[in-house]
């Protein structure tokens, strides 16, 4: 997967999270990754891997991460989840 992630991804992704997941303390968890959003809904989050990607208007995110390694685990568990949409 390109650095670059597609705002349809992000979308996709954290759609097939919240149908498929299982609901914990944060959100819904679903293969190594969390989606949830803010109250208003115009924020959502992925958090994994020690990476939490905030997507928010205009199809801008941002990652934040300690450790390029855990970026790419992140990434990884992303691809997964958008190879079964």
């Amino acid at each position: 997967m390109k650095n670059d992630i597609e705002g349809k991804q992000i979308l996709a992704v954290y759609e097939q999270i919240i149908q498929h997941g299982e609901i914990n303390n944060e959100g819904k968890h679903y293969k190594g990754l969390t989606a949830f959003s803010d109250i208003d809904g115009y924020t959502i989050y992925l958090k994994g891997s020690c990476v939490l990607l905030r997507f928010g208007f205009h199809n801008t995110y941002h990652l934040d991460y300690e450790h390029e390694k855990h970026k790419d685990d992140f990434l990884k568990k992303l691809e997964n989840i958008i190879n079964e949409v």
